[in-house]
């Protein structure tokens, strides 16, 4: 009984301590990179990719298969024994194996070989690409739930100023030293803000909805991150010029590989399709046997037994067989003309690929020094407006200032908190897609 006792509270010690798991950011990331969707998709076109690679090389070795048949005839048929028509009911069997080899295709196989390993690697470089892409997006899903955890902070140590206002201006009016509108006043932030802090759990809610949906948790309810306050990242990348990033991400990204990888891949295939214009050569062995139930010996005039037949009967053969493409419509002719168009449009792909992540890096970097001036800004217009806020809430509270222009003020100074928060998480995000461009990992933000 004290076991099972024991047993029990473990039990519960444990689930709570499930619940009460908090995730940071490199886990987040290690767990979607194992559970996403889009990740376990992007695999089974690896292996689909392997397959065909194994399938390649398959084809280089000879293929085997045998046969067997066993037949009652009746009737005139020929007797496959003797091979003269019979006008009398009679059981036959045959058999044999056979084996084929391609001598020569015009190196077909080989380039097959070649391209399914260019697709392999292509399949590769998209697991991969997709891997960084869910990498970011659980960054960008992981900063965001940051930044409204602090927003819904900021909400609600501004209502539990307001609460402490509201009980001081109800003293004030039932002490006649303000006017009743003033209550009023303060009884109106407070609902106002009462519904800014229903608003924001309601968003901080989505955003964990969202991160634990891309991470494929069905926990909604329990499933929360570290409450760390992240400052700052390091801004050495901005030390960096866009030019020099630019030739970073093209090696450490894998848009370029997945484009120079296509091209590789219709290029192989245009060398398939000119290998149509070339003879084939095969070579081909096989074995046969047969039995027939009236097959006399002509010495004894008994019929032959099974196995005396199938030692009789049996015959192999071996040869080579030459195709020589003389007329197909002009079908290989089409099918090269249209591998030639594809390699062109393959290196129309490589360099607009080029093109875009050049202007990516560009634009990650724009905009990082832009999100680091706003982020700037911000804090300064910050700090005025805490100075403001504090200057009208001591006139508010000698009576020199009344309850309207207190609010105003308060409200100046809530908004520009919350800018100071939301320009931080953009700029740390910012800085952090411009380093995943250098290749620095996305889980390190501290």
């Amino acid at each position: 009984m004290k076991k099972q006792f024991f047993l029990f509270i473990a039990l519960i010690s444990f689930a709570a301590q499930a619940q009460e798991k908090k995730w940071t950011l490199e886990e987040c990331v290690e767990y979607a990179l194992e559970h996403n969707i889009s990740i376990q998709q992007s695999a089974l076109d690896s292996e689909l990719a392997d397959i065909d690679k194994n399938q390649a090389v398959s084809n280089f070795f000879p293929n085997l298969s045998a046969s067997a048949s066993y037949n009652i005839n009746t009737g005139a048929n020929i007797n496959p024994a003797t091979n003269q028509f019979e006008n009398e009911t009679f059981k036959s069997a045959s058999g044999g194996v056979s084996s084929g080899v391609n001598i020569f295709a015009g190196l077909r196989n080989w380039k097959s070989l070649q391209r399914a390993k260019l697709n392999q690697l292509s399949s590769q470089y998209a697991l991969d690409k997709m891997k960084d892409d869910i990498s970011l997006f659980v960054a960008n899903s992981f900063l965001q739930i940051l930044f409204n955890k602090e927003q819904l902070k900021v909400l609600q140590a501004q209502n539990v100023i307001t609460q402490e206002n509201l009980q001081r201006t109800q003293e004030m009016v039932n002490a006649g030293t303000l006017p009743e509108g003033d209550l009023l006043e303060i009884k109106a932030t407070d609902a106002t803000q009462k519904q800014e802090i229903i608003a924001a759990e309601n968003t901080l809610f989505i955003s964990k909805l969202g991160l634990a949906q891309l991470l494929q948790i069905k926990d909604y309810q329990n499933f929360d991150i570290v409450d760390d306050e992240y400052d700052i990242i390091s801004e050495n990348i901005l030390n960096e010029n866009a030019q020099t990033i630019a030739d970073k991400a093209k090696v450490e990204l894998n848009d370029i590989n997945i484009a120079e990888t296509s091209l590789l891949i219709a290029e192989k295939d245009l060398s398939l399709a000119r290998s149509n214009y070339f003879p084939t050569l095969s070579g081909f062995l096989s074995y046969n046997t047969r039995w027939s139930s009236t097959q006399i010996d002509p010495f004894t005039g008994e019929e032959i037994v099974f196995l005396d037949q199938l030692y009789i009967f049996d015959g192999t053969a071996i040869g080579f067989q030459l195709n020589v493409p003389i007329f197909n419509r002009f079908t290989t002719r089409n099918s090269v003309n249209r591998s030639k168009v594809n390699v062109e449009r393959a290196k129309y792909q490589l360099e607009q690929a080029e093109l875009d992540l050049e202007s990516n890096v560009y634009q990650a970097y724009n905009d990082a020094k832009n999100a680091k001036k706003a982020y700037e800004a911000a804090v300064q217009t910050e700090e005025a407006r805490q100075l403001a806020f504090e200057y009208s809430k001591e006139r508010y509270n000698v009576g020199l200032s009344n309850a309207f222009d207190f609010n105003q003020s308060r409200t100046q100074y809530e908004n520009s908190q919350s800018q100071v928060i939301r320009t931080k998480y953009d700029y740390i995000f910012k800085l952090k897609v411009l380093e995943f461009y250098f290749g620095i990992p996305i889980t390190q933000i501290n």
